[in-house]
């Protein structure tokens, strides 16, 4: 198997393992788990097992400079319990499907953001890749508004979505002079304390074996195991081929809803996915020809 067959074979298991955030978190909360309780799972578990796994593989990875660590305490104390907070809620409310398409409007904040803070030009193919995101987004909403979807659900996933943006537009300034992989395991560990105070896992032990297996499924899959393979794919294809197979993060979301969860799928919703899709790969599509860096990553080093 060649070098890049295995890259893009471990940028689209990553990107499977991203999408099946939405699913497990549906699953827990079915379970009787609160928000907080997930999440401390999801980190707790996630931070033992990059611990372990960069201490048997990489051990300088673990080594962090000073301003490394307030970095990272910046991002994963201010940012991102926030909005992995306002993902999960919001599942409590919409479905997986819908929570995971609106959070892949995030390219399109981002490049608005950035050409508004960092004067960003756009050129047409980043005009037109927009405006198929905010039709594809459009058509997801009106699908929402039709099945009278839950109000708070919505605002929650809109709110992480741009919470997240704001995050990938952090992350890019921090990340300079910096060794990814230490700034995303520390990010990891800081945003698990945030959830050990907030719901310290005291009744772990009580739980039933179905449960226990689920909490460290959601540190393992979605957090530990996808990080893991996205950096693998990286080094063997680099960020912008792997960041392709990123679409399949809210294809696998859509397709596990309803073989696992039992959600629909409907007409529209799928429509506004092929466009959200469409508008993701077009502009990576280009940056690949030209040998440049990706337009929008799929993903910050931290899911």
């Amino acid at each position: 198997m060649s070098k890049g067959f295995k890259g893009f074979i471990y940028a689209a298991l990553s990107a499977a393992c991203f999408g099946m955030l939405a699913i497990l978190g549906k699953l827990a909360l079915a379970r009787g788990f609160a928000a907080t309780e997930i999440l401390q799972y999801r980190f707790g578990f996630a931070s033992l097992m990059l611990l372990g796994w960069f201490a048997a593989t990489d051990r300088s990875v673990l080594r962090a400079r000073p301003r490394t660590l307030l970095k990272a305490a910046f991002l994963g104390i201010g940012l991102y319990p926030v909005q992995s907070f306002c993902f999960m809620s919001s599942l409590k409310y919409i479905p997986a499907a819908t929570t995971s398409l609106i959070l892949y409007f995030y390219p399109v904040a981002v490049t608005l953001l950035s050409a508004l803070l960092f004067k960003t030009r756009l050129d047409r193919l980043v005009a037109l890749s927009l405006g198929l995101l905010v039709a594809g987004c459009g058509l997801v909403f009106f699908d929402a508004f039709l099945r009278s979807a839950n109000q708070t659900g919505l605002t929650l996933a809109v709110a992480s979505m741009l919470i997240f943006s704001c995050y990938l537009l952090c992350l890019e300034f921090l990340l300079k002079g910096e060794n990814p992989r230490t700034i995303s395991l520390y990010v990891v560990i800081a945003t698990a304390l945030v959830y050990t105070v907030m719901a310290p896992p005291t009744r772990f032990l009580d739980l039933d074996m179905a449960s226990k297996g689920l909490s460290v499924l959601l540190g393992l899959v979605p957090t530990a195991l996808a990080v893991t393979l996205l950096y693998r794919a990286v080094e063997l294809v680099g960020s912008a081929k792997a960041s392709i197979c990123s679409t399949i993060e809210p294809i696998t979301t859509v397709l596990a809803s309803a073989l696992i969860v039992g959600e629909a799928i409907m007409p529209l919703q799928v429509a506004g996915m092929a466009l959200i899709l469409l508008g993701i790969v077009l502009p990576n599509l280009r940056m690949l020809r030209l040998g440049g860096p990706v337009a929008e990553e799929g993903h910050a080093p931290v899911p």
